[in-house]
């Protein structure tokens, strides 16, 4: 297995309806990794039917078997990929119209109460990530898999750029004990090896993500060597930290942690 180190910059805004306010619809700063999988390997390793039919069709089925279009497949193929970390980023508010709603709403016509004013009705505003905004994250994939250099992600299927690069094995140690991940992780996905000790909890759907955790357990420390700028292996990855904590063994699905969801 290699470890990947990916930086991402956005093309397109992104939006993803993580809070709706009224008629604000809010995006988190920071990328699901569920998302980020599907964007990354749908229709390659994750399976894309034509049409979906039944009660599949009106439910996501995220970690279930019986779902055709589930993460479960890329634990097969051994992958995962990280949530991605804000390095810069802007936000975008755009308004919109929307049409109204028949069993909660309905149109005004001319000369009705409210219908007096220079714009719509039934309207909204999205809060949108910016052109130009960027990413860090990690994938784990076997050294054989094509990681595409441009991804489509949210609402809008944003175009997404994706600098990929593997980090030397040499740099990557293998610890037990207490440690700090600095990078955002689904507790969803952690194995049962790691006990999370603290957190900050980053509220959004489906799953919500855990930001600067203390954690006890398996893991891996990536450190840069003195004289990394010195050797071509390492002066590729400008991007990356001194030094990162992940967990290992972390995979789709492999912790039972319902109260976090």
């Amino acid at each position: 297995m290699v470890l990947y180190f990916c930086h991402l910059t956005l093309h397109d805004n992104v939006f993803f309806a993580s809070r709706e306010m009224g008629t604000l619809y809010e995006t988190e700063k920071y990328l699901h990794n569920w998302a980020l999988s599907f964007a990354f390997f749908e229709a390659t390793y994750i399976p894309r039917p034509y049409s979906l039919q039944g009660e599949t069709a009106q439910r996501p089925g995220y970690l279930e078997a019986d779902n055709e279009q589930n993460l479960l497949h890329l634990n097969d193929a051994g992958i995962y990929v990280f949530p991605a970390l804000p390095i810069r980023w802007s936000y975008q508010v755009n308004t919109f119209k929307s049409s109204p709603v028949a069993y909660c709403d309905r149109p005004k016509k001319l000369g009705e109460k409210g219908s007096d004013r220079n714009y719509p009705i039934n309207y909204g505003r999205a809060k949108e990530l910016a052109v130009g905004s960027t990413y860090r994250t990690y994938i784990i994939a076997p050294e054989t898999v094509q990681i595409p250099r441009w991804i489509r992600l949210g609402k809008w299927a944003a175009k997404i750029q994706v600098e990929v690069k593997p980090i030397p094995e040499a740099g990557i140690k293998q610890k037990s004990g207490e440690y700090i991940c600095e990078h955002p992780l689904n507790p969803i996905d952690l194995p049962d090896s790691n006990r999370l000790l603290l957190y900050n909890r980053v509220v959004m759907p489906p799953v919500s993500l855990l930001s600067q955790a203390q954690l006890f357990g398996n893991y891996w420390k990536i450190s840069k060597p003195a004289n990394w700028q010195g050797l071509t292996e390492w002066s590729a990855l400008k991007g990356l930290p001194s030094r990162v904590c992940l967990p290992s063994g972390i995979a789709y699905g492999a912790s039972n942690a319902p109260a976090l969801c």
